[in-house]
């Protein structure tokens, strides 16, 4: 038995009319397959163009070690060229991934192969950000600190993404003043029996291949896996709805310090008190 997923709604091309009311309104994601087929980076962007244009770039490596008092969730691991890493990606599997990096105010020739759709969204235009994967690296199970609108352009390969609406954050073992699920889980293929609750959560899942586009909600909890080695675009919008406007102002003038502080002060025994938190909070709630 595994997680509730249902597949993503797929459209081929979709209006600003048909995506407000359809998916923006209603908060619902929907994977549109042909939306940048008019970019230059659809025929371009690949593995082998990136390292052509951004070879001698030094760039942020994480890989899929747990967040501890030592690193922080968007804290790099490591660096190497980006020459070094396309080489690595191309030659064997392995769990370094590049997050949240913006290459295109490093390589502005790259800003010329997209434009932003005119979807009804007001895209943050400053706030373009790439990131990278080897086949079968993860991204664990979390949810973006400013609550935002995103639209996910995948290139080269294939991904998973396995999606969950803010409805359903009672069942994920949400880590306290964190932005993550307990990071054990492994949401492709969860032991149920030590995450009972899961059982209850109902999510979405889609594979993106290359040119297409993933809308994720406000607010929505998403965790991706790199099928084959390849790199996507995020851009996004802000939250729109109150509550999550509220929520989003906390997490970043609030809650991220705060985390801070207590790392500090406590070191692991706060990192372990947090994910034990998690269970038992998780495990009352559902009564389990």
């Amino acid at each position: 038995m595994g997680l509730n997923l249902q597949q993503i709604s797929r459209v081929k091309t979709i209006t600003k009319e048909e995506f407000l009311r359809d998916y923006f309104i209603p908060q619902k994601p929907v994977v549109i397959e042909r939306l940048i087929e008019d970019w230059p980076a659809y025929q371009k962007w690949n593995l082998d163009y990136i390292n052509e244009v951004a070879g001698d770039k030094e760039v942020p490596l994480f890989d899929d070690r747990p967040i501890n008092s030592e690193f922080k969730f968007n804290e790099p691991h490591t660096s190497m060229k980006m020459s070094e890493y396309v080489d690595l990606l191309n030659k064997e599997p392995t769990n370094y991934r590049i997050f949240l990096y913006n290459l295109l105010k490093e390589v502005p020739k790259l800003r010329k192969d997209y434009k932003y759709p005119e979807i009804g969204l007001r895209l943050l235009k400053k706030m373009p950000y790439l990131f990278f994967g080897g086949g079968g690296s993860k991204v664990f199970m979390h949810y973006d600190i400013d609550l935002g609108n995103i639209l996910h352009f995948h290139f080269h390969g294939e991904k998973q993404c396995i999606l969950f609406p803010p409805s359903e954050t009672k069942y994920l073992y949400k880590v306290p003043h964190a932005l993550i699920a307990h990071q054990e889980i492994d949401f492709t293929n969860p032991d149920l029996e030590k995450w009972p609750a899961l059982k209850k959560a109902n999510g979405y899942i889609a594979n993106l291949t290359h040119g297409e586009t993933l809308y994720m909600p406000e607010g929505y909890w998403h965790q991706m896996t790199y099928l084959t080695p390849g790199f996507s675009m995020s851009i996004r919008a802000m939250a729109t709805r109150f509550g999550n406007m509220n929520k989003a102002a906390y997490n970043i003038l609030f809650m991220r310090y705060f985390d801070n502080v207590m790392r500090r002060i406590g070191g692991q025994k706060w990192m372990d008190h947090k994910n034990e938190l998690a269970i038992k909070r998780t495990n009352k709630r559902n009564s389990l």
